[in-house]
């Protein structure tokens, strides 16, 4: 399950990257955190932005609903996602990733 925190502004939810993979995908649960593949490489915040891009397609977001919270240099990343509450992301995670 992936671990969903509450935020005064939307929900923080925790990232596991892997740049320069071979496509963008999100590969699915990893320790709690969504798995996130993406083929930019981990250099100048290139990463970054792509994980930030992908989740916005593969959720559904405006540009100003997401944003990196924590983690810019780190595998382990959290990404604010505003105006939603925990329950609302959960409940859309699992219709994504399935059983």
């Amino acid at each position: 399950m992936v671990t969903l925190t509450p935020h005064l502004d939307g929900v923080l939810m925790s990232i596991r990257a892997q740049p320069g993979a071979r496509k963008n995908a999100v590969v699915g649960e990893h320790g709690g955190a969504l798995k996130v593949a993406v083929t930019a490489p981990p250099e100048d915040g290139r990463a970054n932005a792509a994980i930030v891009e992908l989740l916005r397609d593969w959720i559904g977001l405006k540009r100003s609903e997401i944003e990196l919270a924590t983690g810019p240099t780190n595998r382990n990343k959290q990404v604010l996602i505003r105006g939603r509450s925990p329950e609302e992301l959960a409940t859309l995670l699992a219709s994504k990733l399935g059983p």
